[in-house]
């Protein structure tokens, strides 16, 4: 009798002690993080940067997987599609948590129902940047081409939705001009394009687009945010240019599949902040001029919920849509 209650006590206690997940420690194999745009583009390297630090800490491979079209839908529903149990995990961001929502007529998903939003992540500005020889060097100057030249000129961007399309269309219209977008299936293809001269304008991610104006092949005119960058100070707000009011900031953090357990999106939002809190990953962050916020699954979910509804406002507007 002694036996049989000593075996139940260790039985018991083991028991107490296992995640509530399952029985099995998490993580105990490789986990796919998708991305829903090209490789090369901010998101992408971004994103490559937290996995290598979150694959130290977690002990298991953490593997990019480019899914990329349909302005992130298709690499979304990757996430939407996989089980809850962690081992799929996605880069949500303002286009697939916010502006889809007024761009498009119907989106496959629901942002609150299909999705745990997990931790929010960082915060960028665009640099908004012409091909070396259109003859303007200042944001005035570009807007005053623009006038006389309707339709012209050719902005280029990473897509459909992104931040880059729609600051565009909101540029265009406070500033009472007319430009063509094309839309690419990443920002790499697009800015080959801008170098050659295919394309004139292209306001996009600063990470991505800041080593090509330092390398001297692009100009840049000015940048997106509230506020100059500590990487670029001598480049002035697109605001201050010569179009107060405008500002545009590109935000993103981690998802997954919906029903994934509390237990684990805990650990998860425990591990992101500390990766982004690590010194090497700040150095790189910094480096690429992306801020880093880190958020509570909460207020994740609030401010694309908050920026949904603004989205929506400039979409009206603006008269933006999907090329």
């Amino acid at each position: 009798m002694k036996k049989r209650s000593l075996w139940a006590g260790l039985v018991l206690a083991a028991t107490a002690v296992l995640p509530l997940s399952g029985f099995a420690a998490y993580p105990d194999k490789p986990i796919r993080l998708v991305v829903p745009s090209a490789p090369g583009g901010a998101p992408d390297i971004l994103m490559r940067t937290l996995a290598a630090q979150l694959t130290q800490q977690m002990g298991v491979p953490f593997v990019i997987d480019n899914k990329p079209g349909a302005s992130y839908v298709i690499g979304t529903m990757e996430v939407v599609r996989a089980a809850p149990d962690g081992y799929t995990l996605g880069y949500g961001n303002i286009v697939s948590l916010a502006t889809n929502r007024a761009l498009m007529s119907k989106v496959p998903y629901e942002v609150d129902k299909d999705l745990t939003l997990i931790s929010g992540a960082l915060r960028v500005a665009n640099l908004l940047v012409v091909n070396n020889n259109l003859p303007v060097k200042t944001v005035p100057e570009l807007i005053a081409y623009a006038r006389k030249n309707p339709g012209k000129l050719v902005q280029g961007t990473a897509g459909n939705g992104t931040s880059g399309h729609l600051g565009g269309e909101l540029l265009r219209s406070m500033t009472q001009t007319s430009m063509l977008h094309v839309p690419y299936k990443g920002v790499t293809a697009a800015i080959t394009d801008l170098i050659g001269g295919e394309v004139h304008v292209m306001l996009e991610n600063t990470p991505v687009l800041g080593p090509h104006v330092q390398a001297g092949r692009m100009r840049a005119l000015g940048i997106s945010g509230a506020q100059r960058s500590s990487n670029y100070p001598d480049i002035p707000t697109i605001a201050e240019a010569g179009v107060p009011g405008f500002e545009v900031t590109g935000w993103g953090g981690i998802i997954g599949p919906a029903n994934l357990p509390k237990d684990i999106v805990t650990r998860l939002n425990a591990e992101i902040r500390a990766a982004l809190a690590h010194p090497a990953v700040r150095e790189r962050f910094k480096a690429l001029d992306a801020e880093i916020v880190p958020s509570t699954p909460e207020e994740f979910r609030e401010l694309a919920r908050r920026e949904a509804v603004k989205w929506a406002e400039v979409v009206r507007i603006s008269g933006a849509k999907l090329d």
